[in-house]
């Protein structure tokens, strides 16, 4: 069996959900799991209406009318018969959606995020799964929450491996298709968790563990993995092969192509990875595998923007040692702040940081009471792997660094933007 995702932009729209069925008359066999993310710019809509109703705003009415209208837009164009069942599915689930909001008594915005974003990827999967049957592609749509199982650390749900290899076992047959969300799965109390922001690479990474996948292939809008994000960095190169550590690295640094933790169940089993185009499937895209070189060997570029970089000294000039350090990074993991750079002195600790649950406010009136604290939010993390004298050089023209750091392998800078 093989597991194919596909993103956000790859099912954007009517004429996206057709190119599905071209990369599949293309690429697939009988045998394969097809992990879908929400539509387009969906998840941010749902975002929205998150926000509103937790400040209870006058438009959160429209802004599901929205998102709804959007989808049946969709639906209208795939199908042409406007009795196909698709269209009771999905205003069953704006029901719900609806329903979930009206009997919600929370006001924890990470437990009504989940319970309300999720709802992207169940739309478009029964968008999409009706389509592929409609056109002679039987496949069976399941819903994730039902074999991914987690914690209820809401938006960064931590998976419980063997719950979720057992339910995917029971539910997935060899030999067969099926259509399930990326993103989402469910506590021990049934409630939705979300495996944080695009997080569908990691659920396809984890079906792939579970099942034992041949390989997974990563649909995207892009030849493959570049050696940058071509939005930002000129003349930008394909890699056509990486290797499991070399992918993590990347990640971990901010490259958005793949999910930080797709990577490690896929290394586990040493199940070969592939980035392709979805505009052009027959073309080579990337190979991640065990111990491959990258190739070809070329400095790589990153960028992290709204970063926040946190200067601390102590408060009577005494020297930051451990004790210090295993305190603040105590708060950090309490805040789930995320540590992009550190680099310290003997009475100093520098740090940039990613916020993405905006603790930010609290987490600085905590350090505050213990430590001198300087500040910049708004500023933007580059990093070069493999980097070379002139490409050092290209990435510092005409900005304002008010930090930098070189190691063995890689450059980092932090600037003012």
């Amino acid at each position: 069996m093989r597991v194919f995702k596909f993103g956000g932009a790859s099912v954007k729209d009517a004429q996206a959900v057709k190119n599905v069925v071209r990369v599949l008359e293309i690429t697939a066999d009988s045998s394969l799991l097809i992990v879908v993310s929400a539509m387009g710019k969906t998840t941010n809509a749902l975002e929205k209406i998150v926000s509103a109703y937790l400040k209870n705003t006058t438009e959160l009415t429209a802004l599901i009318a929205t998102v709804k209208n959007h989808h049946l837009k969709i639906e209208e164009e795939l199908f042409e018969n406007k009795q196909h069942p698709v269209f009771q599915k999905t205003e069953d689930l704006f029901n719900k959606l609806e329903a979930t909001l009206s009997q919600n008594k929370s006001q924890q915005y990470d437990y009504v995020y989940d319970q309300v974003v999720g709802y992207g990827e169940l739309i478009s999967t029964t968008i999409i799964s009706e389509y592929l049957n409609t056109v002679g592609y039987k496949n069976t749509w399941l819903d994730a929450r039902d074999m991914v199982k987690t914690d209820n650390a809401y938006r960064d749900a931590k998976v419980d491996w063997e719950r979720t290899q057992k339910n995917i076992m029971t539910l997935v047959r060899k030999n067969e298709m099926f259509i399930t969300q990326g993103f989402i799965g469910s506590d021990t109390h049934n409630f939705t968790t979300t495996l944080g922001r695009e997080g569908s690479d990691y659920t396809a990474g984890i079906f792939a563990y579970c099942l034992g996948a041949d390989s997974v292939t990563i649909w995207k809008d892009v030849p493959g993995v570049l050696n940058g994000d071509p939005r930002v960095f000129k003349n930008t190169e394909l890699l056509s092969q990486i290797s499991y550590e070399e992918a993590i690295e990347l990640a971990f640094y901010g490259a958005s192509v793949i999910h930080p933790k797709t990577i490690q169940p896929l290394q586990r089993k040493e199940i070969p990875l592939r980035v392709k185009s979805f505009i052009d499937p027959t073309s080579q895209g990337t190979s991640v595998e065990k111990g491959q070189a990258l190739h070809p060997y070329i400095p790589c570029y990153i960028v992290k923007k709204n970063q926040i970089l946190i200067s601390l000294s102590s408060l009577d000039f005494s020297f930051i040692v451990e004790d210090n350090i295993s305190e603040i990074f105590r708060l950090f993991h309490h805040y789930q702040i995320k540590v992009d750079l550190i680099q310290n002195s003997a009475i100093s600790f520098s740090v940039c940081l990613d916020d993405k649950f905006n603790h930010l406010d609290t987490l600085l009136q905590q350090l505050k009471s213990k430590f001198k604290v300087t500040f910049n939010t708004g500023v933007s993390l580059y990093t070069i792997r493999h980097y070379t004298k002139k490409a050092i050089q290209t990435l510092e023209k005409d900005k304002e660094i008010l930090l930098k750091q070189t190691t063995r392998e890689t450059y980092q800078m932090i600037v003012r933007e």
